[in-house]
Parts: structure tokens; C-alpha cells; sequence
């Protein structure tokens, strides 16, 4: 290409993630462009064919740079993609015998598949090639010679050449991503928000407290060598085109490789990195080799907890800069609430005077560093909406305060849900400010309440507190070293923001109160539940442990589901089956995961048999059967609705456990459940079954529970409710309702 033909200016558009078009824009000034309009995740630019390659080569900011060949309106069917395409001169863009790939975005009333605009794109580049006596091009979608970018958009089409080839954010430096990494050129962008080139030339320093594989550290060391970010790449787009100058090419990277080389030299820039994980500082010291800049980093292996200033740093200014986890799933609260608290106690402690900046997808858990953010930048983290918030490093910053609305019955008032153990309680929140001291306080009060029974009881698994103060509507659970947290979900009248500051002081508090780990405490939200929703899984870790009940062993999961395996209010309800066993014939209905039927049979239980209509949790009680050495022979399980298995069943049982849940809608049922309106049916067919002499324990947990007083009049019916709780579940002793029924002497 001739030197006029090099420094003509070319139409192009640069992309890149959303929110930091603004930045682009100032790049593509720097970089020799002429920016023109600026649109979502995108900005428009003319460059000579020199600059454009100096964009693909230097820009820290965009994903890819777009050679526009054409931009036509009113576009809307295949017919009408296929002839703009054709109309294009290919044969100056694909040389003969090259390869191609078309990425196609977007969608119109006609179009409404990628798969399909990108074939209707690729059949108009065939009908002009072979319209110029062109062989017909080859599709190679992994290492085309040739990446065409079509995007169709309110009938708007734009069809051009990718100069970058693979994403720009690919520097190449980069080989174990991680979990959920920080793209390479978000990483850049939020080093420019933090102000980093600008502190880079006054002298200061950088850390990231918690840099993983060290995204942010390389990025910064890049900036701060001169180095262009894509300087290692082996090859770009613009290589396989047709109208690619070569010369052009090799005097940007000459010059590029110029300044890396005496940036490197003369950078006198303080980057340091501390993170707990060996493999992460391994991946860090790996990156940073590959990126060229091995000696720019200084890594050290150590956690938040034990971060310190090295004696080396004596700046009075710098950049604490981080990219912390921010718990996409409500069970990894408890670690980053607590990870949070400690990132701004040590910033404040160890770094007075400079600027924080952390970047986060739960601007929530921010409120828990304890300081102001003088500024906040919405950005995208991929699908993620996050934010940038910079502060300035005090020591008495305090966090921003959150107004009290409307902080009425903070509890909630739904009834019962279905399948579910626990409910919230009715309360009426008092107003005022938000004290979690008082609540950790509770903590430590309830548990040297229960210190003696549990030594005599040498009960592990119990509970440690249940809404006890209203405005923190908790039920907290210990088992052993573990600890499990009940969310109740607020009504829709108590302010969102206010609940979820107040989970989040209790959950920071938490484990100094009761002296566990963040990292082992589960915390779960419970709603009123429909159908079979308590069997459903939250995830997927099958991160289960043994618990001892008495002489039970019992299978306990605190991640995967809604419920644990374990009801521990019915405890002293299974340690009376237990001793009422002995030589009995033992039927469980609504079994659960057999709890109960594992302290009958180790109470002496002749045989027994356990009914439940879900496979989950009867596979979890042949696991319990199989922890205690029970005999499966003797001992069954049944999948059955327990309606349709008691109107069919023949046999007698002398002792049965009958427990219902107060709602269910499940779609394995013949017919809705309510155990209020279905009771009296369901303890006649249990009566129907039961042995001359023999006791059926029914329970429920309906809070407003009313045994239909026709069964009173029918059995010898005794309400044991009362006797029913341990100490720990003594405060709200209509958790569930617990009657022995027998039948009447002749």
C-alpha cells in the first residue's frame, strides 16, 4: 500500500465494556485518533491505517477495533443483509484461497438468530467474490484469516473487518483464569478511574491487599513500564487482510518494543501484591512473567488478617486498589461481610492519607469498610452490574448512615410454608438506630444460658438464638464448630436497604460472638415455600457432616437445601420415641430423612418402616441407616404419598410418628395438603393402622394449630406440647404441636 493510501483516513469503531465509553474516547485522542460519536459499549473513530494499528497495539480499553466498511439503515430481512453485503468490494479485503468467520449480533422481525445473519452475511461475501471470478471462500470460525463484524440493531446494520482478532482484553499474559476473573481491560479501566497514571507520575505506590492472579498489579506495572498492553501478541486481525501493510505494522511495534524496553529500565514504581493462596501468588508470579514485567511486582503470601506495611514504604500518598469477591449467592455472605469490615480496619489502620478503591458487584457489602466514597463509577463486571467506590483513607471515617423507615413487624407475618420447619415471628421492630453489639451481646448471653444442659445433655447440635430482638429476625443454629443462619424474609413494609444492613452487622459480629469461622457459617432466607420447594437444592456442594444426637449419627447438610436433615426443635419428640421403641413395630410418615426413625430402632424397635414421597431425602435416610449400622431388612423406606400408602397398607404398628408438613402442593401428592383442614383424615387412617395398645405421636408445626375436637371424643387423646421443648427452643413453645393418641379402652 502506497504512503498516501496509508495515512487516508479509515471509518472504524472501536468497542468496549459498558461504562467506560468515556475513557475510550480519551485514549483514542491520545493515541492519534479523531473520535466522533460515542455509543453503548462503543466508540466511533477515523484513524490513518498507521494509528489504527497503534489502537489494536496500545488501547488498555477496547475489546476490538472494527474496520466499518459499510453503514445502512432500514435493513430488516435476509434479502435485504445479503445485498448490502455483496455490494462490498470483497476481493480487496479477502485474498484468494483465505478463510473467513462472521460474527453476527443482533436481531430484526426477519433475523432472529446470530446463526442465521451470520450465514446470510457470509453468502453475500460468496455471491461478490464469485461475481469477480473469486474461488468461493472456506468458514473457519476457531483461526479465520479474515473476522467480518456484522451488528443489526433497530434496523440499522453495520458490516466491517475485526483488526483485532481475539479480543483486545486477551493479552496472552494470562493462562488459569480463576473463578470469575477480572477482564484485563476492566482491570486498566479501573486503574485510569482511580487516577493511577496521574499517581504514577507524583511517585506513589500501588498494593492490592487481595490480588488472586494479579490482573490489577500486571496491568499497573504495564502502564507504569510503558508497555503496550498488547505488545506479546502474535497476531491480529488486521494480518490476514487483503489490505494490510505490513511495513506500516513492523514500524508500530519497533516502536512500541523501543519504549517497553527503556520503561522498564527506568520504572522506579512501588507495586506490591499480598494474597493467602499459594496457587494464586503461583498464578501471579506466572502472569507477570508472561506479560514481561517479572521484576516490577513484589508478591507476598499473606491474608487481610495479616496484612502489615512493609518498612520499605514510606509514602505518604498511594493507591490501595482491590477487586474483592462480593457473594453472588447468600450463602458467602458470612466470610465477605466479615472480609469487607477487615479490609477498611486494616486500610484505615496501615494507610491514613491514601485513596481506597474497591471494586465490587454488591455495593452493600462497601457500607461494611467503614468509610465514605467521595466517588462511585457504575460499571459492568460481564453480566454483573458493580461499582467503583473511592475513598480517601481516615482514621475516623465512619460509613454512611441509612435511614429507618417504616421498621414495623420486621418479622415475618406469613403463615407457615410449605414443608418448612421453622416461621418467622410476629414482631413489631422498635425505631431507632441499629446496634449489633446488642445483638452479639444476645448471642453470648444465650449461649452461657444453655452451657449447663448442653454439658449435661452433651447435645452439640442446638440453637442458639431465634428472633429474640425483633429488628434482627435470625435463627441462629450451632452444630458443633458450624453455625447455621435462618434469614426470616421481611414483610414488603419494612425497608430493603435497612433489612440487609442489619444482616449484615449480624453477620459481622457473628463469629467473634459465638468463636467460629466466617467461613463456617451457612446462611439461608426462608419465604414461604410452594409444592416440593423444600426439597429443591440451593446448590450443589455435597458438603455434608456427622453430628451425634445420644446415640444417634446423623447425616447433616448445611449448603445444599433449604432444611439441614436435622429439625432440631423435635429433638426431645425423638428421644421419647426412642425410649418408647423397645420391641415396638415402628411406622414414620412424613419421614424426612429418618431422624426418627434411627433413635426408634436404637431405642429397640422390632422393624420399622419410613414413608416419604421424595427420593432425596429417603436415599438420606437409608444414608443415616447405614451410619448406625441399622439392618435394612428390618428397617425399610417407602416412596409413597403417605395418604395414598395409609389406605392401602395392611400392616399394625404398635408405635407410629406421624409429621406432617402444613402446607403442601406438591405435584407427587394425589391432592393439596393443609394440615389444619386434612388432619382429622389423615390421624383416622392413621388409628386405622395402629396396634390395640399402641401410641401414635402426631405432630406439626402450624403455629395456630387446633386438633379437630371430634378425634378427642374418637382416641385418648394427651397434648405433650408443653414437655415438648428443650431449653434452647423454650422461648416460642408454638414452634409445633405434639399430641399422643391412643385408642379408647373398650
Amino acid at each position: 500500500m502506497t504512503e498516501s493510501n496509508q495515512n487516508a483516513p479509515l471509518s472504524l469503531l472501536a468497542t468496549c465494556p459498558k461504562g467506560i465509553e468515556g475513557l475510550l474516547h480519551d485514549e483514542l485522542v491520545a493515541l492519534g485518533a479523531t473520535p466522533g460519536k460515542t455509543t453503548v459499549a462503543g466508540v466511533y473513530f477515523t484513524a490513518s491505517q498507521a494509528v489504527a494499528y497503534r489502537v489494536c497495539l496500545w488501547s488498555r480499553l477496547a475489546n476490538r477495533v472494527i474496520l466499518t466498511l459499510v453503514r445502512e439503515s432500514m435493513i430488516d430481512t435476509a434479502e435485504q443483509v445479503r445485498d448490502v453485503v455483496a455490494r462490498i468490494a470483497w476481493t480487496q479485503h479477502l485474498a484468494p484461497g483465505n478463510t473467513l468467520a462472521v460474527d453476527f449480533h443482533g436481531r430484526s422481525e426477519h433475523i432472529r438468530h446470530t446463526r442465521f445473519g451470520a450465514q446470510t452475511v457470509k453468502d453475500g461475501v460468496v455471491d461478490a467474490l464469485q461475481l469477480a471470478g473469486q474461488e468461493r471462500p472456506n468458514v473457519d470460525t476457531k483461526t479465520p484469516h479474515l473476522r467480518i463484524y456484522a451488528h443489526l440493531h433497530r434496523m440499522n446494520l453495520t458490516i466491517g473487518l475485526d483488526l483485532s482478532g481475539e479480543s483486545l482484553h486477551r493479552r496472552g499474559y494470562r493462562r488459569d483464569v480463576g473463578h470469575a476473573p477480572l477482564k484485563e481491560n476492566l482491570a486498566a479501566a479501573l486503574l485510569v478511574r482511580a487516577g493511577w497514571p496521574e499517581r504514577l507520575k507524583a511517585g506513589e505506590p500501588l498494593i492490592d491487599p487481595l490480588c488472586g492472579a494479579g490482573t490489577l498489579l500486571i496491568e499497573a506495572a504495564m502502564m507504569a513500564a510503558d508497555q503496550a498492553p498488547n505488545l506479546n501478541r502474535e497476531r491480529f486481525g488486521f494480518h490476514g487482510w487483503a489490505g494490510h501493510d505490513d511495513e506500516a505494522w513492523r514500524e508500530q511495534k519497533r516502536e512500541a518494543e523501543a519504549r517497553a524496553s527503556i520503561g522498564r529500565k527506568r520504572c522506579k514504581a512501588q507495586l506490591l501484591g499480598f494474597d493467602q493462596s499459594p496457587a494464586a501468588l503461583t498464578a501471579a508470579k506466572s502472569n507477570a512473567m508472561r506479560a514481561g514485567i517479572p521484576a516490577l511486582i513484589t508478591l507476598h503470601g499473606q491474608s487481610l488478617a495479616q496484612l502489615t506495611r512493609p518498612e520499605t514504604l514510606t509514602a505518604e500518598r498511594g493507591l490501595l486498589i482491590t477487586n474483592p469477591p462480593y457473594g453472588e449467592r447468600l450463602g458467602e455472605l458470612p466470610e465477605l461481610v466479615r472480609l469487607y469490615a477487615q479490609l477498611g480496619e486494616k486500610a484505615k489502620a496501615l494507610f491514613p492519607g491514601w485513596t481506597l478503591a474497591v471494586f465490587t458487584g454488591n455495593p452493600d457489602l462497601g457500607h461494611r469498610l467503614g468509610m465514605r466514597a467521595h466517588k462511585q463509577y457504575a460499571l459492568k463486571n460481564g453480566a454483573l452490574d458493580a461499582k467503583l467506590l473511592l475513598m480517601e483513607i481516615g482514621g475516623t471515617e465512619q460509613p454512611p448512615a441509612i435511614s429507618e423507615e417504616s421498621l414495623s413487624n420486621v418479622g415475618s407475618s406469613a403463615e407457615p410454608t410449605t414443608e418448612d420447619r421453622q416461621e418467622a415471628p410476629q414482631t413489631s421492630a422498635p425505631k431507632g438506630s441499629d446496634n449489633a453489639q446488642m445483638f452479639a451481646n444476645r448471642l453470648i448471653k444465650n449461649q452461657k444460658r444453655l452451657k449447663k444442659w448442653l454439658k449435661q445433655s452433651g447435645e452439640t447440635s442446638y440453637r442458639v438464638y431465634d428472633a429474640d430482638m425483633p429488628e434482627y429476625a435470625l435463627a441462629v443454629d450451632r452444630y458443633g464448630d458450624r453455625v447455621h443462619v435462618q434469614e426470616y424474609a421481611a414483610p414488603s413494609s419494612v425497608n430493603p436497604a435497612q433489612a440487609q444492613k442489619r444482616l449484615y452487622d449480624a453477620l459481622e459480629v457473628m463469629p467473634e460472638a459465638l468463636n467460629v469461622d466466617a467461613s463456617k457459617i451457612y446462611i439461608k432466607r426462608r419465604e414461604r415455600q410452594t409444592g416440593n420447594a423444600q426439597y429443591q437444592k440451593r446448590a450443589a456442594s455435597g458438603e455434608r457432616f456427622e453430628v451425634q444426637e445420644g446415640a444417634a449419627r446423623l447425616w447433616v447438610n448445611l449448603r445444599d437445601y433449604l432444611d439441614t436433615g436435622l429439625f432440631l426443635d423435635h429433638r426431645p419428640v425423638r428421644r421419647m420415641l426412642g425410649e418408647m421403641a423397645s420391641g415396638k413395630r415402628f411406622l414414620n410418615l412424613f419421614c424426612y430423612t429418618a431422624t426418627a426413625t434411627v433413635q426408634a430402632a436404637l431405642g429397640g424397635a422390632s422393624d420399622s418402616v419410613s414413608v416419604d414421597m421424595s427420593n432425596t431425602y429417603l436415599e438420606w435416610a437409608k444414608d443415616n441407616f447405614a451410619l448406625n449400622k441399622l439392618d435394612t431388612r428390618l428397617h425399610r423406606v417407602v416412596r409413597d404419598d403417605c395418604f395414598r400408602w395409609l389406605e392401602t397398607a395392611n400392616a399394625e404398628f404398635d408405635l407410629i410418628f406421624m409429621d406432617p408438613p402444613t402446607f403442601s402442593n406438591s405435584k407427587k401428592m394425589r391432592d393439596t395438603l393443609d394440615v389444619q383442614r386434612d388432619h382429622p383424615r389423615l390421624v383416622e387412617l392413621a388409628m386405622a393402622r395402629l396396634a390395640p395398645g399402641g401410641t401414635l405421636v402426631f405432630s406439626n408445626n402450624q403455629r395456630r394449630f387446633k386438633l379437630d375436637e371430634a378425634l378427642s371424643e374418637q382416641f385418648a387423646v394427651e397434648d405433650i406440647t408443653g414437655r415438648s421443648f428443650d431449653p434452647d427452643f423454650q422461648r416460642r413453645t408454638n414452634l409445633h404441636h405434639v399430641f399422643l393418641l391412643r385408642h379408647k379402652a373398650s
